[in-house]
């Protein structure tokens, strides 16, 4: 007789019976395992609505029984509702330190670092101030265009009675505030001119109060001129060449101001020379002078031919005031810059 090869076997009927058996995913344990019987494109609110289903949150109970487990020479375990640490925690090498204590007061460690340097066009208040300034004077321009250029037009000509044309009250208003306008670039390009050539630091916290100085300064300087040019023309001159003159003196300042305004930004935003501001200035000053002067002649003296009181006048009135603002300007200056 052959004896078996005990390699071949044979499949039991028990095994047949157990593949034939449909078997049943048991109960997922865990959400991962939950996810992974729901089809990949599922949305998460399906996802979520499937682990709720399989997952019903109970109340938790804690344990009424001590806790044994607690270091030596301690007392026992509280209960777990309790949120105290407790003080073998706290009881540390550096526990005293101030550096793990931030409610303590101390000192810093180490050498303090150079400030930053003030920069206007890092300045919110500034730049918001620029910024409504040219929002302003473009609403301004729309209200008095019509008579700015006209009055720009016919600045070289010499008008008769009948071309006088006398601006609406809107127009005063908007050469008005560009009068105002002009006071504040020139208090700004005097700034720019301290910073520059006298000192950087003053007595206020903020560079924008010195700024606000200024400017209230050379506001009242440029609000004492019209009371002084009212008291001198209506004592020697008719009283319609006044009112022109009164007009012409709100353009040149307007004008004045328009041609401030690209300096006082190309200084603060892209950090011009400031030798080369004081230059530009200086040269807007003399020329708006200029113009003042010429139009003082068109004005009161071209009929008259006085050479000589022309001179008088407008030194008295513009060249003596100027030099008056300056001094003051200077002494305002030297008292609120720290001089090391």
């Amino acid at each position: 007789m052959l004896t078996k090869d005990s390699i071949l076997t044979s499949t039991p009927a028990t095994d047949l019976i157990a593949d034939t058996v449909v078997r049943h995913p048991a109960k997922p344990q865990t959400p991962y395992q939950v996810l992974q019987l729901l089809p990949k494109d599922a949305t998460p609110e399906q996802q979520d609505s499937a682990i709720q289903s399989w997952f019903q949150p109970g109340e938790i109970h804690y344990s009424e029984q001590p806790d044994t487990l607690h270091l030596p020479g301690h007392d026992k375990g509280h209960n777990p509702r309790d949120i105290r640490i407790p003080d073998y925690n706290k009881e540390r090498f550096l526990a005293d330190d101030s550096l793990y204590h931030p409610e303590l007061a101390h000192e810093p460690f180490g050498v303090a670092g150079d400030p930053v340097p003030y920069n206007i066009s890092n300045d919110n208040v500034i730049s918001s101030l620029l910024l409504g300034c040219f929002i302003m004077s473009l609403l301004a321009f729309a209200v008095s265009r019509n008579f700015v250029v006209q009055q720009i037009k016919d600045f070289f000509y010499i008008p008769r009675r009948e071309d006088i044309k006398t601006p609406t009250s809107n127009e005063v208003i908007a050469l008005v505030f560009f009068a105002l306008q002009t006071c504040l670039l020139l208090a700004m390009a005097y700034f720019f001119y301290v910073k520059a050539f006298v000192a950087e630091t003053f007595v206020f916290a903020e560079e924008y109060l010195f700024i606000g100085l200024l400017f209230l300064i050379i506001l009242v300087y440029t609000i004492l001129k019209y009371p002084l040019y009212t008291l001198v023309n209506y004592t020697f001159f008719f009283g319609k060449n006044n009112g022109q003159w009164q007009y012409t003196m709100l353009l040149i300042s307007a004008i004045e101001g328009a041609l401030l305004f690209p300096a006082i930004l190309f200084q603060s935003y892209f950090e011009a020379p400031p030798k080369n501001m004081v230059i530009y200035a200086i040269f807007v000053l003399s020329l708006v002078k200029i113009f003042t002067f010429y139009k003082c002649y068109i004005i009161f003296f071209r009929k008259n031919g006085l050479f000589l009181q022309i001179i008088l006048y407008f030194c008295t009135l513009e060249i003596i005031p100027l030099l008056a603002l300056w001094g003051v300007l200077g002494i305002i200056t030297n008292a609120l810059t720290i001089n090391y």
